[in-house]
């Protein structure tokens, strides 16, 4: 496959999707922003009902996506997986997934400028905006990339089960303490698990089950 036809691929399975993203994510989060006023009250009544033993609890979801994390687990688990793979392409798909949906998000969040819930912050607040949750998409990606890698690598059923369990209660745990501790309203973390579930389905399409030469072969058959 030539350089100029890879360079067309990619563009069209990544950076084309990766705009689509964007694009739906600042449409969404605009609406959002105008329309969903209502769920201060929901953000009010989540503060209320704060205890000591949430807090920390809390406190260790959040921590679970926080960027430092993410970077140095998605580094970690790209060099482990081109190690015992002995090849590039789950290393790939991982940082490809997680660095989507950070750019989809530095390039949305901005422009969105939703204010945080107007409740007492139990985090330090970042200098991006309420819509949509990095903290969850990045999770999304990070977390369930990982698993889809791993589940099919084994054969076993429950084990397979096991894995995906896990992968997704990650980025659950994280969306449950973001809203808890003030940081984000439901709705940004609902578009932040929308948001790292496109970035998986993207990177995996592209380079887990992509074939670009796939049509070109055909082709000449």
């Amino acid at each position: 496959m030539s350089g100029a036809e890879r360079i067309k691929y990619y563009a069209q399975t990544i950076l084309g999707p990766m705009l689509l993203m964007a694009v739906t994510t600042y449409g969404a989060g605009t609406l959002v922003f105008a329309h969903l006023s209502g769920e201060a009250a929901v953000s009010r009544a989540v503060a209320a009902g704060r205890t000591a033993l949430g807090n920390e609890l809390t406190d260790l979801g959040s921590s679970l996506s926080d960027t430092p994390y993410v970077v140095a687990l998605t580094a970690l688990a790209a060099v482990v997986l081109r190690m015992v793979l002995r090849r590039w392409r789950e290393s790939l798909f991982l940082v490809a997934a997680v660095w989507s949906q950070s750019l989809v998000f530095l390039a949305t969040t901005e422009a969105v400028g939703r204010r945080r819930p107007p409740v007492p912050h139990l985090d330090e607040a970042p200098p991006t905006s309420s819509f949509p949750s990095g903290h969850v998409s990045a999770a999304v990606a990070l977390y369930c990339g990982l698993a889809l890698v791993l589940a099919t690598h084994v054969r076993s059923r429950a084990l397979q089960a096991l894995i995906w369990v896990a992968g997704a209660a990650a980025p659950v745990a994280v969306g449950v303490s973001r809203v808890y501790r003030g940081m984000h309203f439901v709705s940004d973390v609902l578009w932040g698990l929308l948001l790292g579930a496109g970035c998986v389905a993207m990177a995996a399409w592209a380079i887990l089950y992509g074939r670009p030469g796939r049509d070109r072969q055909r082709s000449r058959s």
